[in-house]
């Protein structure tokens, strides 16, 4: 197994989180609710603000390398509003499809966690995944999150609906 290394990405990765998600957006689009279409469409500088150093961005993308290859991705956006900023949410989770079986995901999660765990206000982790991606909720059940709902048409793919699972992981205890 090449060298893998689990970082926050910084805009200078931009291009190659942009390429990295409309791959994820065309090989697995039941997993996604953005298309490569409306993706494709954002500039540059959208993907960039998305993976921004400041340290109150609302979001931040971990990126894990194999070698210097960037082979999955996993993104938190932490909650803004008063009443549910003890919230944040993982998002964006992708592996390429070459990378997987190598502990990638596994390793982003744990990041994903280990930032969670950092920010002061986040005490609940949640996630949506595809209810048919039984890899993803082993995957999810492994490290802690539980399913909480189900929520069947959640996405429309042509002419068939996706059901997702909301899971939630919880961080810290309220006193």
């Amino acid at each position: 197994m090449k060298h893998q290394i689990v970082r926050r990405l910084t805009p200078a990765d931009a291009a190659d989180y942009r390429a990295l998600m409309l791959e994820a957006y065309a090989t697995v689009p039941d997993a996604f609710t953005s298309s490569v279409a409306e993706r494709e469409a954002l500039p540059l500088q959208w993907w960039e603000s998305r993976i921004s150093e400041a340290a109150d961005a609302p979001e931040l993308v971990c990126g894990a390398f194999l070698a210097d290859d960037l082979a999955g991705v996993a993104g938190l956006r932490f909650g803004q509003r008063e009443r549910t900023k003890h919230k944040s949410t993982l998002f964006g989770m992708f592996v390429r499809p070459r990378c997987r079986g190598k502990g990638v995901a596994r390793a982003l999660v744990t990041d994903i966690l280990r930032h969670a765990e950092r920010s002061p206000a986040t005490e609940v982790v949640q996630l949506t995944v595809t209810e048919s991606n039984v890899p993803a909720v082993r995957l999810y059940e492994s490290c802690g999150f539980e399913t909480f709902g189900t929520e069947p048409f959640a996405v429309k793919l042509g002419d068939r609906f996706i059901t997702k699972l909301h899971m939630w992981y919880r961080i810290g205890t309220t006193t």
